[in-house]
């Protein structure tokens, strides 16, 4: 409450000056064109964001799927590459290549799908964070 009355007082006994109106017009206007200047450069960033990530996208679920149908459509006792070992860690990798290859590509595209959709929420969040400060700059006015 004392609080309330302090501010009330301050603004109560702040009176500014406008001596030269066209000096204040002008470096009015010099701000209102410097935020603006912002914002747009804001929003052309946030659009730049937003092409990338749908690009990536689609170049990732591509990739992603050729990769898995080359995997998939060669044939099933055909190794994906051979070490010509006879025992062993190689001996396993080389008989297990297909569903290790699967698997990974499988994971990679699934954690690449998740970055995806984290980076549309960034940026979703950073657009509405961006028009609730331009409505408050546009409210102010």
């Amino acid at each position: 409450m004392m609080k309330d009355k302090a501010l009330e007082e301050l603004f109560r006994t702040g009176r500014p000056v406008f001596d030269d109106k066209d000096e204040f017009m002008e470096r009015l206007t010099h701000r209102l064109d410097a935020v603006e200047y912002l914002r747009q450069y804001e929003e052309s960033t946030l659009r730049r964001y937003k092409y990338a990530m749908i690009a990536t996208f689609m170049i990732g679920i591509i990739v992603g799927g050729g990769l898995l149908a080359f995997i998939l459509s060669m044939p099933a006792d055909a190794p994906l590459f051979t070490f010509r070992a006879t025992s062993g860690f190689l001996h396993v990798a080389e008989q297990y290549a297909r569903v290790m290859a699967t698997t990974a590509l499988s994971l990679l595209v699934g954690v690449g799908i998740v970055c995806v959709i984290s980076n549309s929420l960034d940026i979703a969040r950073m657009r509405l964070h961006a028009g609730a400060s331009s409505a408050g700059l546009s409210g102010s006015r």
